[in-house]
């Protein structure tokens, strides 16, 4: 096994960038943050979390707390972040749970209902209340979307509700994408594979053995550090990727080959 090393550089995005980070306090929304305001001067990030502020000092980052219930949650944190930040240029959509740890046939349908408002619903409502302002404000942007790639492969016995709603957003990346597409608003989306995030341990209570375990099923022998992540994200958030609407990029070192 090879382990992540670090490169001495990092993607940025251009100064002036009004981002939206929808989740920003989970271990991926962490490191994009950082790796934002590691590289990319004059920006501005709206670091939401649903029930705890992002903690920064930096001037860059603007904390916005706002639990979802519904639509006008959605639209309402992106109306606050444009009001404050004079406009938004991207949305990065990370909302993602599974609130139920058993095996899928014996989930209750709350439950259900609830991983389909998280993980499918929330995306949705989020990026159609981002572009209505990008286009309003006809400079164009960018929204990017959290898949998975057991989406492709019915998820496991314990997470086919979340790959569902997934495999949903991936539909909705590609629909999106036509419709942004005369407003020069590109959507793209993420299709991660294991990710070293702390996901797996907040939603299904696994232990450093299970974390183990899984990483020797990848075929590179490892988990993903939330950094490639988060290097991805900007670089299909930043100038080189004007070219490129409707794709999911998969992260998953090999997984499911």
């Amino acid at each position: 096994m090879t382990p992540f090393r670090r490169p001495d550089w990092s993607p940025r995005l251009e100064p002036g960038t009004r981002i939206l980070v929808a989740g920003a306090t989970g271990g991926l929304g962490r490191a994009l943050v950082a790796m934002l305001l590691e590289a990319s001067p004059g920006i501005t990030i709206g670091a939401h979390g649903a029930s705890k502020q992002f903690d920064s000092a930096d001037s860059r980052v603007m904390p916005l707390v706002r639990p979802f219930a519904g639509e006008a949650d959605c639209i309402g944190l992106v109306d606050e972040f444009a009001a404050r930040a004079g406009g938004i240029d991207a949305l990065v959509c990370l909302s993602g749970a599974i609130h139920f740890s058993g095996h899928w046939k014996d989930m209750p349908e709350a439950d259900w209902r609830r991983d389909m408002a998280v993980n499918l619903d929330q995306p949705f409502f989020l990026a159609r209340a981002a572009m209505a302002r990008m286009k309003a404000q006809g400079t164009g942007g960018r929204i990017l979307l959290n898949g998975t790639e057991s989406a492709l492969h019915g998820g496991s016995a314990m997470s086919m509700p979340y790959a569902i709603a997934k495999r949903g957003t991936e539909c909705m990346v590609q629909g999106l994408a036509r419709e942004g597409a005369p407003h020069d608003i590109l959507v793209n989306g993420v299709r991660l594979g294991f990710i070293a995030s702390g996901f797996h341990q907040r939603w299904h209570d696994k232990t450093p053995e299970d974390m183990e375990q899984r990483a020797a099923l990848v075929p590179l022998k490892r988990g993903g550090d939330p950094a490639e992540a988060a290097a991805l994200m900007i670089w299909m958030l930043g100038p080189w990727s004007r070219f490129v609407t409707g794709q999911m990029f998969a992260l998953t070192g090999g997984d499911w080959l």
